[in-house]
Parts: C-alpha cells; sequence; structure tokens
C-alpha cells in the first residue's frame, strides 16, 4: 500500500503545506508525550501535559517541529543548526508564554529561579535543550517524517490530512474558547449569551484543571 513506483506523483513532496502539517502533528504528540515523562521522572506521577482539550496534543512543540523545518533542515552544519535552535526556539518559547499570559491571564511555565533566565519565559539552560532538540530532529527525525509521509498514497494523504486539519481548527477554536471564557468567570464576568452558557456547561473550571494541570493563574515575577 505504501510503495510508490519511480513514475508515481509523490504526497506533500518537499517543504510544503502538506509537509508542514504532518511535522507540526508528530511535534504536538511528541511534545506532549514528552513532557509527561520529564515530569514523570522529576515527580513519579503521569500528569496530563495536554495543551488542547481533545487528544494529547501541544502546539507549541508543533510550531516549534515547523519552524525547525522551515529555517533550519537547509543546514548541514550542526553548530549552525544547534544555535539556530537555541535562538528559534528560546524566542518561540517566549512569545508562547507571554501571549498565554497577556489573552488568557495564565502561565503554564515559571523559570524565574533558572540561571540567566529571561522574565522567567525561557532560561538559558531550556535554550540549549531547544539546541540539541533541533539537532535531533534535523538530522534524526526530519529525514525519516519526510520520508514515510511521501510514502504515503496521494488520495490517501489529501483524504487524512484534510479531516485532520478540521480536527486541528476545531480543536484550537473549542480550547481557546474554553480558556478565555474560563478567564472571564475569573475575573466574575456573568454569561451574556447562549455561547457563554454552552462553555460554562461543557467546559467549566473542574473540566479544564484536569486537562491544564500545570497551568496557574498569576503573574510571572522579572
Amino acid at each position: 500500500m505504501f510503495m510508490k513506483k519511480n513514475d508515481e506523483k509523490l504526497f506533500a513532496e518537499g517543504i510544503c503545506f502538506k509537509k508542514a502539517f504532518w511535522v507540526f502533528m508528530f511535534g504536538c504528540l511528541f511534545g506532549t508525550f514528552w513532557e509527561m515523562f520529564n515530569h514523570f521522572l522529576h515527580y513519579g506521577n503521569w500528569v496530563s501535559r495536554s495543551a488542547l482539550i481533545y487528544g494529547p496534543l501541544n502546539p507549541v512543540y508543533g510550531f516549534g517541529a515547523v519552524i525547525f523545518m522551515v529555517f533550519l533542515v537547509k543546514y548541514e552544519n550542526p553548530i549552525k543548526i544547534f544555535f539556530g535552535g537555541m535562538f528559534l526556539g528560546g524566542g518561540f518559547e517566549y512569545f508562547c508564554s507571554l501571549l498565554q499570559e497577556k489573552v488568557f491571564g495564565t502561565i503554564s511555565w515559571n523559570y524565574s529561579n533558572r540561571f540567566l533566565n529571561i522574565g522567567g519565559r525561557t532560561s538559558l539552560f531550556y535554550m540549549v535543550c531547544w539546541g540539541i532538540l533541533a539537532i535531533i530532529f534535523v538530522k534524526c527525525l526530519y529525514p525519516i517524517i519526510s520520508k514515510y509521509v511521501e510514502l504515503v498514497p496521494v488520495s490517501v494523504g489529501n483524504l487524512v490530512t484534510t479531516l485532520l486539519v478540521i480536527f486541528m481548527i476545531i480543536d484550537i477554536s473549542v480550547s481557546v474558547a474554553a480558556l478565555f471564557r474560563q478567564k472571564e468567570r475569573a475575573l466574575g464576568v456573568v454569561p451574556h449569551s447562549k455561547v457563554d452558557l454552552f462553555f460554562d456547561e461543557y467546559y467549566p473550571d473542574e473540566r479544564l484543571d484536569k486537562i491544564y494541570e500545570n497551568m496557574r493563574r498569576e503573574k510571572i515575577r522579572s
């Protein structure tokens, strides 16, 4: 099923939206399970590290993988990949933390006690981790992902990609809306529409707190 003749058209050939989407999905899954495993190693228990309501998906890692694909796979030199990953990953992590705090009034990580941290949103240690992850992704993971994605039959790939894109749009939209409504509840804003009542009923604080176990409503110390 997954073997192609030499003259057949490849699915998601080169760097394109379809391949970027599958790299994004891989990063979302990888990031969630990596965060869960890392928490288990430190604390001995399993907790949710999903950033979306439906599915073990963390778009921070998904977008990070796409950024690495777009900007770093063209390099052969691991030193360039490392420093590129450091600054791209660290900068993106800082941006995500800032965006989350400004939009939802919450934070999911705080590195204020880390050496050479930047506003508690990223730090030298985690920037180095991003650099190492960039090398692993560019040298080991991306070639495998790219190879097997291109082996998928075009008709099957187009159908599955379309369905997953629709699912992700709905999942991200519902997650953002639910978190925004949670912020309003924390500020004492009463429901003003049927949409507000819907999110209050189906996505109450108790449910969101189980999904976002590491999210806190507090300010990052400078």
